[in-house]
């Protein structure tokens, strides 16, 4: 698809987010650019603490008190109900601003947990309902009537018996659904789904994203996934991030990142994806844990944890060393000066597995 073609829902640039902290202050996220466009769905990929849910959050005005937007914007556009177009900085808007005219009804949100999101003491109808009630006014009868279709549409049978049924009676998929019918519930134009098959098992996973998926064909909208799961983000994303220690360490289309990764900490979460055909009879873990971020130390975040690093990854921060208009990844391994320094042949191997297993899935299809 032409660039020029494509309609940007959300651009992020140069966020850089602290939190204060009784042990002092953390430097959560560093300088983020992040873009997305109608229909198409990026994944933020990377261990916990990296960042990834903290960037949503800002988006959504739903940071913790003791955080603090140093810098950047994170623009966001969307059409009014007669059509005119309008683009925001959402850091720019107070939370009661966002409450009423983006959360829920723009940008919804998934959470890994269906439990925390959902109201104990509610029936799902009302749960589902609610969105619909306050941004839009609806009449209770038009708001009952399009909850059922919610649920169907999600799956769930016997929506008529569900609308009466409280939380606790529902199975942890169905739950999961429930949530996601609340998030379609206002006709939102960027879904954000943080984890949204952690607390499920592998079966029901494939069951929810494959919802996720078809949802978005339907409807047109943009998703972003939090995870940090490639063998989900392989399933569902067009575009990859992958974030490492509140930085975007390196991004791009999801063939570029599985295919033909740059980036060391990649080459790791690639190597560390289970895989039943390896030889190895162990998982490979990253070696040591992601970094302090009370404690910031010059150069790469990554080098101590980098069995490839070089001098300068302790003295200088890389920049983005572009690979194509899509792909991009900070390593100083890809400074022209630099020794050649080739991917773990383990993971070449993988990766010529999963080529091959990708193309007898295109085929069979």
């Amino acid at each position: 698809m032409p660039e020029n073609t494509k309609e940007q829902v959300l651009s992020v640039r140069d966020l850089d987010i602290t939190f204060k902290t009784t042990a002092g202050p953390v430097h959560a996220i560093r300088g983020v650019n992040i873009d997305l466009y109608k229909g198409e769905t990026v994944a933020l990929v990377g261990e916990s603490g990296s960042g990834k849910s903290v960037t949503m959050k800002a988006a959504m005005g739903i940071l913790a008190k003791n955080a603090t937007v140093n810098s950047g914007s994170i623009q966001f556009s969307y059409h009014h109900a007669d059509g005119s177009p309008e683009t925001v900085d959402l850091l720019q808007k107070d939370k009661k601003w966002i409450r009423r005219h983006i959360n829920g009804k723009r940008i919804a949100m998934v959470f890994q947990d269906p439990m925390t999101s959902l109201d104990p003491t509610m029936t799902i109808g009302k749960q589902i309902m609610e969105g619909m009630l306050w941004h839009f006014k609806m009449p209770k009868a038009e708001a009952y009537k399009k909850a059922l279709e919610l649920l169907e549409e999600v799956g769930i049978t016997d929506a008529e018996k569900r609308m009466k049924n409280y939380p606790h009676q529902l199975s942890g998929g169905m739950r999961q659904r429930v949530v996601i019918a609340i998030a379609l519930s206002c006709d939102p134009d960027l879904l954000i789904c943080d984890e949204p098959t952690t607390a499920l098992d592998v079966t029901i996973q494939a069951k929810i994203l494959e919802l996720i998926r078809s949802i978005q064909k339907e409807r047109g909208i943009s998703v972003i996934y939090i995870t940090h799961d490639l063998g989900v983000v392989a399933k569902v994303a067009d575009y990859v991030d992958v974030m490492y220690a509140g930085k975007i360490v390196e991004t791009g289309t999801i063939d570029e990142i599985f295919y033909d990764p740059k980036h060391p900490y990649t080459w790791g979460l690639l190597s560390a994806m289970p895989d039943l055909d390896t030889a190895d009879d162990r998982l490979y873990t990253i070696p040591g844990s992601p970094p302090n971020l009370l404690h910031e130390k010059p150069g790469d975040a990554f080098a101590p944890r980098n069995r490839f690093a070089l001098n300068i990854d302790d003295k200088a921060e890389p920049p983005m060393f572009k690979l194509s208009d899509t792909h991009y990844a900070a390593t100083w391994l890809l400074d022209p000066r630099a020794p050649k320094v080739e991917m773990p042949p383990e993971l070449k191997e993988r990766i010529a597995r999963m080529r091959t297993e990708a193309k007898k899935i295109e085929e069979a299809e």
